[in-house]
């Protein structure tokens, strides 16, 4: 499909710019508002009603309200909702592709892959939904019957980031969904126009008034910090950078809330001698490239083995130069802009800082004239052990490659880092991957493979990437707590 100007501007008339409060569609209290720009050329797309602390209090009074009855809707209901909305997005996977694309950034042939991914949430909770259960059993001294179930935690503040401004939402909104709880979800100010053409489908799903609100702002702490202090808020489910993670758990800790945190990462990418270096380069492409490198999952450090780190180096060096940086509305672009000013000069800083200390850039190594905030994909190598672009996530289209010996070495350097979110590991022998499986420190691991994510498998880290999963069996129980009922015994007189 060609887009046209015409095309942009319809799509977004579409979009609602308002707040989503107990169902209808309405302006911020203050009447402020803020713009939402193209990160390729900065220029507005839309101006949205910017919401302040009165709103988040008028969001949370309608998902606490909404709860009791939300929590009662049969199973199947909540799951044939979720179903419906699975197939509004896929109808319409063409404006939510290009509508990611202009406000995030990414490549079109990327965001149509993230619809395909985000919907698959909305399919895959619309079958959990109906397979929440619990048990019924006899004590052990048979004198009394245990009932064991599973109960909705309540209202809900769903957090999410820039980056996958779709994909983010419907993995947190559908288990809540499916679960039963009510929501008031926060997007990103940067990317906030997915979520409410997404919030908008929901209603048209048959979504309830009041059981999902949406409250974007440029002031965040101030509405979303007397939310979690409330009494009636239940949940926080946070996807971003670890600081702001460690401060929500802080904050969080007051009212001992249930606290779901997708953090930082620092993906290690290892390499051994024995992979089939085409293969792993392809993997390293897919792993570092996706989302122009801006995501939790990211490869951030390349460890190859000392014998083939330089053609690994060379054949990766000309894939990553050769793909094409543009807008992501043109046919060409394989990698599209960064998100800001700000993330593109601290990913310069990064590679400017390896340089000095020694790093040799293979290919790229700075950014890209404007209009837009692009950097040219880049590959370094001869990086110092003690780099900072070794210890920090890049968020950006580089490779820094440093090089191992022995298994051992390989280890003990993916392991380096106080996060733990996802590593990728390349060899042909399966044992050597099933040891590397379990001594790495990571919640997620891509064995031979440099894109794991999928609804049906759990997503989350250990150490400082996060506490608990989304997606798989697993991401409905975050949405749940468990009830005891001690039923006397039936016999007795």
């Amino acid at each position: 499909m060609t887009v046209t100007v015409e095309r942009e501007s319809e799509l977004l008339a579409s979009v609602p710019t308002g707040l989503l409060i107990n169902g209808q569609w309405r302006p911020a209290g203050s009447g402020k508002t803020f713009d939402v720009e193209d990160p390729a050329t900065g220029k507005v797309l839309l101006s949205i009603s910017d919401a302040g602390a009165e709103d988040g209090a008028a969001a949370l009074d309608a998902a606490a309200a909404a709860q009791a009855d939300w929590a009662r809707t049969a199973p199947r209901e909540r799951g044939e909702i979720l179903r419906r909305a699975f197939e509004l997005v896929t109808e319409r996977a063409e404006d939510f592709a290009l509508l990611m694309t202009l406000e995030m950034g990414k490549p079109l042939a990327e965001a149509r892959g993230e619809v395909t991914y985000g919907a698959e949430f909305l399919r895959w909770f619309s079958e959990e939904a109906v397979r929440v259960s619990g048990r019924y059993s006899a004590a052990p001294d048979g004198k009394n019957r245990l009932l064991v179930q599973k109960k909705p935690v309540g209202p809900c503040l769903l957090i999410t980031p820039w980056n996958f401004p779709l994909a983010m939402a419907t993995r947190k909104v559908a288990p809540a969904v499916a679960a039963g709880c009510t929501m008031v979800l926060k997007p990103a100010n940067l990317t906030p126009l997915t979520s409410l053409l997404f919030a908008q489908v929901m209603q048209e799903a048959g979504l309830p008034a009041g059981v999902l609100n949406v409250i974007q702002t440029s002031t965040a702490g101030a509405v979303t910090g007397p939310l979690i202090k409330d009494d009636r808020l239940r949940k926080i489910s946070f996807t971003g950078s670890t600081p702001v993670g460690q401060a929500l758990i802080r904050e969080a800790a007051d009212k001992v809330l249930r606290t779901s945190m997708e953090l930082g990462g620092n993906a290690p990418f290892v390499v051994f001698e024995d992979a089939d270096l085409d293969k792993a380069v392809e993997g390293a492409i897919a792993a570092k490239m996706r989302n122009m490198g801006e995501a939790c999952t990211a490869a951030n450090r390349f460890i190859v083995h000392e014998s083939i780190a330089d053609s690994f180096a060379e054949k990766f060096a000309a894939k990553i130069g050769a793909l094409t940086t543009a807008r992501g509305t043109e046919p060409e672009s394989k990698v599209g802009p960064l998100i800001d000013g700000k993330a593109r000069d601290g990913v310069h800083a990064l590679v400017s800082e390896a340089v000095a200390g020694g790093a040799t850039a293979v290919t790229g190594g700075a950014a890209v004239d404007g209009p837009g905030y692009f950097y040219q994909p880049t590959v370094l190598k001869n990086v110092a052990a003690d780099a900072r672009i070794l210890r920090e996530e890049i968020f950006g289209p580089v490779a820094p490659i440093i090089t191992f010996s022995t298994e051992d070495d390989a280890v003990r350097l993916a392991n380096n880092t106080e996060y733990g979110l996802v590593a990728y590991v390349f060899t042909k022998d399966l044992n050597r991957g099933l040891r590397i499986s379990e001594r790495l420190e990571t919640g997620m691991l891509g064995l031979n493979a440099g894109v794991i994510s999928n609804a049906a498998a759990p997503f989350g880290g250990v150490k400082q990437s996060g506490l608990g999963r989304e997606g798989g069996s697993e991401g409905i129980e975050e949405y749940l707590y468990t009830q005891y009922v001690g039923i006397a015994d039936p016999y007795a007189d």
